[in-house]
């Protein structure tokens, strides 16, 4: 038997080892399932990002307890601080591993701003990317997430990406609102191949001033010609019945990262001013916890979740 049949013989093996491990039940998995799944059903998935190792636990253990799927959200910024997209990916594993985890969960690159940080994200191990290219004109938009798709599909990872500009700060990446146009959708959905749409459509990432304004006529627009799971990033501080709304109009993932950085210091503060002499971190961190998980059961049960 020749070195060469050896080495792709084993090339195999891993491959479909690595894919089982992505897409085996109940484990690591792309969006695609249960974003389709959602669509069909007319509820939506939640979109937790994560921060630290302590804030995938509480994400993890309440979504178990609660029997949902979920979406674990890292962003560029987040990743760096972490320690990069190998050790991200490595943390969820292991962290599912030993919490005995069950439940379908997605490792999603939020905001990826170019291909070679999707493509980085992949090769680590994560189950889904979102590139976005949406400051682009939409021809080269649409050049860079087909890119990025191309790469994506041979590995079964599923693809969202962005028209027109949610605004707000995210990662200190300042934007105004643009919002996306219908026929944009329509072709850019028809060209690249993608999972998942996110249009623009009025929300804004971190604490909304003022009244959040969603183009809601514009989302049923956009759900009806490009019947695809769509996305609403900026999910923290939307009112309840605009996400009921929302979900009506076509949105299966909910992004919300302000929402549980805001339960969590929270929790954090009361214990710092109720006991002065802390100093353990661990005690520090976990004060939070309560609060954070409260959210994410609340946001859970607003999004008409599904169980497993």
């Amino acid at each position: 038997m020749s070195n060469c049949f050896l080495f792709c013989l084993s090339l195999l093996t891993f491959m479909s080892i690595h894919n089982i491990f992505k897409l085996g039940e109940n484990m690591l998995v792309n969006m695609i399932k249960m974003l389709n799944e959602a669509k069909e059903g007319k509820y939506a998935i939640a979109h937790f990002n994560i921060n630290n190792l302590e804030w995938t636990r509480f994400i993890l253990e309440e979504c178990e307890e609660l029997k949902v799927p979920v979406i674990l959200g890292v962003s560029e910024g987040a990743s760096k601080y972490m320690g990069g997209y190998k050790t991200v990916f490595d943390m969820v594993k292991n962290l599912m591993d030993y919490l005995h985890i069950t439940i379908p969960v997605a490792v999603h690159l939020d905001h990826g701003s170019s291909f070679e940080a999707c493509k980085e994200a992949i090769d680590a191990g994560f189950t889904s990317v979102m590139i976005d290219a949406s400051k682009y004109e939409l021809d080269e938009n649409i050049r860079l997430t087909k890119e990025v798709c191309d790469y994506a599909k041979e590995r079964n990872v599923s693809v969202e990406a962005e028209v027109g500009h949610v605004g707000g700060s995210e990662d200190g990446v300042v934007t105004g609102i643009l919002y996306a146009e219908v026929a944009d959708c329509k072709r850019f959905v028809e060209e690249t191949g993608i999972d998942a749409l996110a249009p623009a459509l009025g929300s804004v990432h971190g604490p909304y001033h003022g009244d959040p304004v969603l183009a809601f006529d514009r989302m049923e627009e956009i759900k009806e010609v490009c019947n695809i799971p769509l996305v609403l990033h900026g999910g923290s501080g939307i009112y309840d019945e605009q996400i009921r709304k929302a979900i009506s109009c076509g949105i299966c993932k909910l992004n919300i990262n302000t929402e549980l950085q805001q339960a969590w210091t929270k929790g954090v503060r009361e214990k710092l001013e109720s006991d002065p002499e802390v100093y353990d971190p661990r005690k520090v961190i976990k004060a939070g916890e309560a609060y954070m998980k409260e959210a994410i059961k609340a946001k859970v049960a607003l999004l008409g979740t599904r169980h497993v």
